[in-house]
């Protein structure tokens, strides 16, 4: 096998071995079909089984009820930041709350302001995101459309390990960089959306799982393409859909349900592998300082600061002598940002700890 080294990138992001194995197999022809994936028509047979399929597996890892329709879209979360308060608000809800707990959950209330009124029901930003609210910290109005949340913040690596509680609100969720990491209970949610390019295959498809009677707020006013309405309507294909993308996306499931064992097993992993670098950071107090709060640290996207920028740059230096790479964080965190998708295996977050606790011990 060709030489990988251990790829920390936030996204786009490592992909398991096995699935680009079995691209690189069938790119040149798939079986039984005698062109590529990235040839063959969206509208012909060979590909509607593959996203029958996908949808298939997808419905099969997350339990998704026939209530709820599954949508393979484009234009990432930043269109959905959009999408979502056009189709769910309007003369009857004209408000929605959001619980802004980093970069991303900002941006989509930023978004969401220019369509409808927006009600922050928390705020994290005095504290550069370093936390979660507790129940009782939240204020959402029981008249509002839904209340939107960030499942996990890419940036700041903090991560809900349970879903805010809304009563009857529809809860609405972008889950784009810890979507397929461990089960989902749809039925808590109205609307689930989620970029691929994370745990779920390449750039360029997003999915969205949404309630069907939430379809009934979709006005025919919409412009069509933005309208969701439309798109179960044309089973994900009124436009020329992500063909390839979708079809890695296929393979990523599959790999899931039948290497991994499904979404339990694969969140079993997640948290020891998370846990192997959070140890480090405990027991390096005063040379690694982690950035989220201990009961809010994600399982995807682990973020520290050391004692210094000289420091952070010789860091990142000798890890890519180590073939640990991308692990330069965001600049509003600054520091490291190892993220550990569940695609990267176990053998590279142990040299990532490893490495951790080498450079601590040479220059502390």
């Amino acid at each position: 096998m060709a030489h990988r080294a251990h790829n920390f990138s936030a996204g786009p992001a490592v992909l398991p071995v096995p699935v680009l194995e079995e691209i690189q197999r069938d790119l040149l022809s798939l079986p039984e079909v005698a062109a590529s994936i990235l040839e063959i028509s969206h509208r012909g047979k060979p590909f509607l089984r593959i996203l029958k399929q996908a949808e298939a597996d997808l419905r099969a890892l997350l339990s998704i009820p026939e209530d709820y329709a599954v949508l393979f879209l484009q234009g990432g979360s930043r269109l959905q930041f959009s999408m979502v308060p056009m189709n769910l608000l309007g003369e009857q809800f004209p408000s929605a709350t959001y619980i802004v707990t980093g970069s991303w959950g900002k941006y989509a209330a930023s978004e969401a302001r220019k369509e409808a009124t927006v009600e922050v029901g928390w705020d994290g930003q005095a504290t550069n995101f370093d936390r979660l609210p507790q129940s009782h910290q939240l204020q959402i109005n029981p008249a509002a459309g839904y209340v939107h949340f960030t499942s996990n913040e890419t940036i700041q690596g903090v991560q809900f390990a349970a879903e805010p509680i809304t009563g009857n609100t529809p809860l609405v969720c972008d889950a784009s960089s810890d979507f397929l990491s461990r089960p989902i209970p749809i039925n808590k949610y109205g609307l689930i959306y989620a970029c691929a390019q994370k745990n779920a295959g390449p750039a360029g498809v997003t999915v969205v799982i949404i309630r069907r009677d939430l379809l009934e707020r979709s006005r025919n006013s919409l412009p069509g393409y933005l309208n969701y309405k439309n798109h179960v309507d044309a089973n994900s294909l009124m436009n020329t859909p992500p063909t390839f993308a979708i079809y890695a996306l296929g393979l990523v499931a599959r790999w899931l349900k039948n290497e991994i064992g499904g979404l339990e097993n694969m969140l079993e992993q997640n948290r020891m592998q998370a846990q192997l670098l959070y140890d480090v950071l405990d027991e390096s107090v005063g040379f690694y300082t982690g950035h989220a709060q201990p009961n809010c640290r994600s399982l995807m996207n682990v973020t520290f600061n050391l004692p210094d920028d000289s420091l952070t740059a010789a860091f990142l230096k000798e890890a890519e002598k180590h073939n640990l790479n991308s692990l330069k964080g965001h600049r509003s965190v600054g520091g490291i940002r190892a993220s550990i998708y569940n695609a990267m295996p176990t053998t590279g977050v142990e040299q990532l700890a490893s490495f951790m606790v080498d450079f601590r011990n040479k220059n502390s």
